[in-house]
Parts: structure tokens; C-alpha cells; sequence
């Protein structure tokens, strides 16, 4: 999960140099992977569109009741060069995620 967020953020911006600013946290509610991950994805999209704030780490925990307790070390979206398309959304069309007995994989489509 923590692996998903910083592709997401890597995928359109170059944060070399960016400080933390704030922490963050957000609860993910019981549901199952591949909700879990679409709800952590667009909680990071709606707090970079509502509170001008991007992660720079990810923490992610289980929070014991099938939902995730997630930390996030953030930085103001000014602080990181733009270098791609901004996500507006995560498209469930062809959402993968899931563990293959080597580790887990996923696989997401971005809307922009």
C-alpha cells in the first residue's frame, strides 16, 4: 500500500528536495484489498486537491477490525515540481491487487 502511494506521487511529480511539513492520518475503513487501496489512492488525490498537501512517506498499519490506520509525512504541493498529469481519480477498470505467494502486486489506472 505504502509502495502504491509513492508510485502514485512519483507518477507526476519530482519531489527531490521537498521537506515534510506536516503528519497526517487517515483511517481506511474494514472493506477488502482492492477497496482499501482505491479508498487510500483517493484520499491522497483529495487532500492534494483540498488541502494543497502531498506524502512524502507512507506508513500503513492494520488496524486490527480489517481497515488500515494510514501516516503520512506531508509536504505542500508547491514544494514538489509538477512533472506529469495531476490523477483526478482511480478508475476501477482493471484494478489489481493482491498477494502471488512472492509479495503483492497491483495495478491501477489513473483518470486525469
Amino acid at each position: 500500500m505504502a509502495e502504491a502511494v509513492a508510485a502514485l506521487v512519483g507518477s507526476f511529480t519530482d519531489s527531490a528536495g521537498a521537506r515534510p511539513r506536516a503528519e497526517r492520518e487517515f483511517h481506511a475503513p474494514a472493506a477488502g484489498d482492492e477497496d482499501l487501496l482505491v479508498g487510500v489512492l483517493d484520499e491522497v488525490i483529495f487532500r492534494m486537491e483540498t488541502a494543497d498537501e502531498l506524502p512524502l512517506t507512507t506508513e500503513v498499519a492494520d488496524d486490527g477490525a480489517g481497515g488500515l490506520l494510514v501516516c503520512w509525512r506531508t509536504t505542500a504541493t508547491g514544494e514538489v515540481e509538477l512533472i506529469g498529469a495531476v490523477p483526478k481519480a482511480v478508475s476501477l477498470h482493471e484494478l489489481r491487487f493482491g498477494g502471488d505467494g512472492a509479495g503483492w502486486t497491483c495495478a491501477v489506472t489513473l483518470d486525469v
